[in-house]
């Protein structure tokens, strides 16, 4: 039986791979409610992209999606945290607060799915996001849902969580990385 390489599985479910110029280019914002009809369309394909991506692999800790992993270049992205909790919806997300408390957890990224990276990350953001009816939206998220969502932010920012990382920190490779298949620890929770 031949291995396939996470990463390859993921470019396999049509996701885009480090290294393609739409993933460090900071995608275009919506025009909302005029461009209403486009932003549904592509949050239709996020939904269908990461059904595929969910059949193919577990993710204890949630799973996240933005649209320049799909190869297009618009702020839209969708968060599915663990458990039973419905996904999340992002078109035009904004972080105007993070705390300045933070704490560092490894991420992986559906773009370079053979090493994981331990990425410091604020423990509580405010994201402000866009309605599809034009209203700006803002909610507080906290711990690992804060995180997922940090992730996709940095996206559609065109950054990877490799940015994020310490000086002098490396990502891992997948096979060293022993905390597959658990959620994020946190102290207190």
């Amino acid at each position: 039986m031949i291995d396939v390489r996470p990463s390859r599985q993921m470019r396999d479910l049509g996701v885009v791979q480090h290294g393609a110029g739409i993933l460090t280019e900071p995608a275009r914002a919506f025009d909302l409610p005029d461009e209403r009809d486009e932003a549904e369309r592509i949050v239709d394909e996020l939904f269908a992209a990461m059904e595929r991506i969910g059949q193919a692999h577990p993710f204890a800790k949630g799973m996240g999606l933005a649209a320049p992993q799909i190869g297009i270049g618009r702020a839209a992205a969708l968060d599915q945290p663990s458990g039973d909790t419905p996904v999340i919806i992002l078109l035009n997300p904004q972080i105007p607060v993070g705390s300045d408390e933070t704490d560092e957890q490894y991420e992986g990224c559906l773009s370079f799915f053979d090493v994981r990276g331990l990425v410091p990350r604020p423990l509580k953001i405010t994201v402000e996001t866009t309605a599809l009816t034009g209203e700006t939206l803002t909610t507080v998220y906290e711990r690992g849902l804060a995180r997922l969502i940090h992730h996709e932010i940095d996206h559609l920012d065109g950054l990877l969580y490799t940015v994020r990382m310490l000086p002098g920190t490396e990502p891992i490779p997948v096979e060293e990385y022993r905390q597959t298949g658990r959620a994020w620890v946190y102290d207190g929770a």
